[in-house]
């Protein structure tokens, strides 16, 4: 359904007959470490996320799962053989 409380004319999925059905009957503003993202929208009342009623939410466990401006730290592992691991380990005994 439309939501017609914070951000009127866009789908909602907590949107019901009755009004807003998420907690406190409303979505909540982005946060500081939302700032950057690209899921961030508009409206007159103030900034909120397109994907998550509450966005401070999904910072209590470090990144959010979709922040755009967030970028992964990708650690290289040399791969090991595990057969020529066994070998040397053996050779050292």
């Amino acid at each position: 359904m439309l939501c017609s409380t914070i951000k009127p004319g866009t789908d909602c999925g907590f949107m019901t007959k009755k009004g807003c059905s998420y907690a406190g009957g409303s979505c909540k503003p982005v946060i500081d470490s939302c700032l950057g993202c690209n899921k961030i929208v508009e409206f007159e009342s103030g900034n909120y996320c397109k994907l998550y009623p509450e966005p401070a939410i999904k910072w209590l466990k470090g990144k959010c799962p979709s922040a755009s401006h967030v970028k992964l730290e990708i650690k290289e592992v040399q791969a090991i053989n595990p057969l020529k691991a066994s070998k040397r380990a053996s050779k050292k005994k």
